[in-house]
């Protein structure tokens, strides 16, 4: 599996076509998506792109400088797995099954 890089500072009318044709020239793009606000549809000005390995990866961020896509400097990081998120799935659906426990137990007590 290749690794997830955040890209951020892109110009407003950056597609995800656009950033996949910007890395591809560093490596195999497996991914390449421009973040758009739910409303108005309006890109956010970042977006995420997955390369195909860990070292296509390095060699985009090493190489890629700013372009006539970006309004300043191009900001590029690694994404990491929120170790967060597996946890606050699991006490959330906890909360539900206990509540549904709670519920299921009053109707059975009620006349």
């Amino acid at each position: 599996m290749g690794k997830k890089l955040y890209v951020g500072n892109l110009s407003y009318d950056v597609t995800s076509s656009d950033l996949e044709q910007m890395f591809a020239s560093h490596g195999s793009v497996q991914s390449a998506e421009v973040i758009q606000d739910r409303m108005t549809g309006r890109s956010k000005g970042f977006g995420f792109v997955e390369m195909g390995s860990d070292d296509e990866a390095q060699a985009a961020i090493s190489a890629i400088r700013p372009s006539s896509m970006t309004p300043g400097p191009l900001g590029i990081d690694e994404t990491s797995p929120s170790a967060e998120a597996p946890a606050e799935t699991a006490r959330r659906a906890s909360a539900r099954l206990e509540m549904q426990q709670i519920f299921t137990r009053g109707a059975r007590n009620s006349p």
